[in-house]
């Protein structure tokens, strides 16, 4: 009998969508590290992984148009797990828009791969803690609530999350192993989230630095000395997601839904510091503020980032391709508290954990390797 060679990287093929993302990039390098693992990433723009393997393979694809995912992606009959890890962020999250669209994305992919990949083993879909929560309700924010898998659905919630949930259900039609991957505030380094904490971050606290600025932490007393959300390093969420689709005793056609998150809770009072230190920023003793708003604070700061940039050497950015100040206001007075459990994938034997702060400073120390802070 043959004994089926654990090197060729035609034994296992993944297929990812939004590779060029936060947790596509890393998810990309895990399986290429991991041997045996074929990797093709698929992105709507240019690839800037930087990936040198000859078992990587980038396809930029609009998947939006019908005829271009169909020419591009039906030729991949080798796939035998594909990672869906991107959205359109063309509309508001909770409207009828956005879950259309994004349904959309996801029925030209599936049209085109599923009648001639009959290798497909595992299909992985990212989603997030939002699932759970909706921003347009009442406010919780005096409420601690841990949400598990099994929470119910919002029942008025246009929500993009179940209805790509329900259209892989339909489409894979119990034919197919499928798991769901619910992160929180994720941490990594990309040049392409829409919601990009650490880039926002970063920027922040280099230009903080750059001009002996105070390292302010601008948002609600609540969001600044509770437990108001989890942090999701993207290597806990790439390993959890290669974990549930490599491991056979998790392997379901009814699918299976997993929280992705560090584990440990954290304040953002009990860290702030440590951040704004690891810049070397000027850090008051008073740090907090309900007034400050880093969306103006640094409205105008575009020009001292270009500055930055050619002073440094560094990766060329303008300041919005990292940062997104906004999100950070929004964030840091969220009504919500954005908090699940982690129990079910500790039960099952993942053994991933991060301190967020930790995170956190890995990703700038990985930033800067990167050049693209100082």
């Amino acid at each position: 009998m043959a004994i089926k060679d654990l090197t060729d990287p035609n034994n296992n093929v993944a297929l990812i969508f939004g590779s060029t993302g936060l947790v596509g990039k890393e998810l990309a390098r895990r399986l290429l590290s991991r041997g045996g693992w074929k990797v093709y990433g698929v992105a709507r723009s240019a690839d800037v992984t930087n990936i040198p393997s000859s078992n990587y393979h980038f396809i930029c694809c609009d998947l939006l148009e019908p005829k271009e995912t169909q020419k591009k992606l039906c030729c991949l009959q080798d796939v035998t797990h594909i990672f869906w890890i991107t959205w359109a962020s063309q509309f508001p999250l909770d409207s009828r828009e956005c879950c259309e669209q994004n349904k959309a994305m996801m029925s030209n992919a599936l049209n085109a791969l599923l009648p001639t990949a009959r290798s497909l083993k595992h299909f992985s879909l990212q989603t997030g803690v939002k699932h759970y929560i909706s921003l347009q309700g009442p406010s919780n924010v005096n409420e601690v609530h841990y949400y598990d898998e099994e929470c119910p659905r919002l029942s008025s919630e246009n929500n993009f999350y179940y209805t790509l949930e329900d259209l892989l259900k339909e489409r894979l039609g119990g034919k197919v192993a499928w798991s769901v991957h619910r992160p929180g505030l994720i941490l990594g380094s990309s040049q392409r989230a829409v919601y990009n904490f650490m880039g926002s971050l970063c920027v922040y606290g280099t230009i903080c630095k750059h001009l002996n600025l105070p390292f302010m932490f601008g948002g609600t007393r609540e969001c600044w000395e509770e437990m108001c959300i989890d942090g999701s390093d993207v290597r806990l969420v790439a390993e959890q997601q290669i974990w549930s689709a490599t491991n056979d005793a998790l392997l379901s056609t009814d699918g299976h839904a997993f929280n992705a998150i560090n584990g440990p809770r954290f304040t953002w009072k009990q860290i702030w510091k440590s951040i704004g230190l690891k810049f070397g920023a000027v850090v008051p003793d008073e740090m907090f503020s309900e007034d400050f708003m880093f969306s103006t604070a640094m409205a105008d700061k575009g020009a001292v980032w270009k500055e930055i940039v050619a002073k440094e050497g560094l990766v060329g950015t303008k300041m919005e391709d990292l940062a997104n100040f906004q999100f950070l206001d929004h964030l840091f007075r969220c009504p919500t508290k954005m908090l699940v459990t982690r129990d079910k994938a500790d039960r099952l034997g993942l053994k991933d954990t991060y301190e967020t702060l930790d995170s956190i400073l890995h990703w700038v120390d990985e930033m800067r390797r990167d050049k693209v802070i100082p």
